[in-house]
């Protein structure tokens, strides 16, 4: 990969930030301005990988000599994203529908440079909610901003109110799915190898 060792990452998000920090990697911020997918109906996966390669791409135009990171989250329901509510009745809405529902959480994650990395990869995790109500509904929202999270909800957050159990990568969950982000950076010189 040459000298290109500045690794850049596409997101606004500080729970991202907060990852990577945890990593022990040394980043930039560069928040990507870009129109994001939003359709509901579209594959959520594809979406995922789409939405970080858009967010990783117009950060490299205007740092061509760094690595980037860009990626995105999104919540699948029974063939519907959910991504960030609009207001607070759109997360009550998605907080109804996942209430005692299985649902999947796929980040989209692509690393680019322009001296031949093009790495776009999703991890999927699965995660059940406890039957809620209206009123805990309410609760958790007045605990946790739902507006800045897909499907209105936060994994780190009071998840004891929502959360049943989830099967595969938390930090997916959070937003940044480190193990998968470890392997594709260890090659490159940005992660010690064991």
């Amino acid at each position: 990969m040459g000298d290109t060792k500045t690794l850049v990452l596409a997101s606004a998000s500080p729970r991202r930030k907060q990852l990577l920090e945890k990593m022990g990697i040394a980043f930039t911020l560069c928040p990507a301005d870009v129109q994001e997918n939003n359709d509901t109906s579209a594959d959520p996966e594809a979406i995922a990988m789409e939405n970080a390669r858009l967010k990783a791409a117009a950060v490299l135009a205007e740092k061509p000599d760094a690595l980037v990171l860009g990626s995105d989250t999104v919540v699948a329901l029974e063939g519907e994203v959910l991504h960030k509510p609009q207001d607070l009745e759109d997360a009550y809405r998605m907080l109804t529908k996942l209430s005692g529902k299985r649902h999947t959480v796929y980040s989209g994650v692509c690393l680019l440079s322009n001296e031949g990395v093009d790495e776009c990869h999703s991890v999927g995790t699965q995660v059940r909610f406890k039957p809620l109500t209206q009123e805990q509904i309410k609760r958790y929202c007045t605990l946790v901003d739902p507006l800045d999270r897909a499907g209105a909800y936060s994994i780190e957050d009071h998840s004891e109110l929502i959360l049943d159990q989830y099967e595969g990568s938390y930090t997916n969950i959070v937003g940044l799915p480190t193990e998968l982000l470890a392997e594709l950076l260890a090659p490159l010189g940005f992660l010690e190898t064991a």
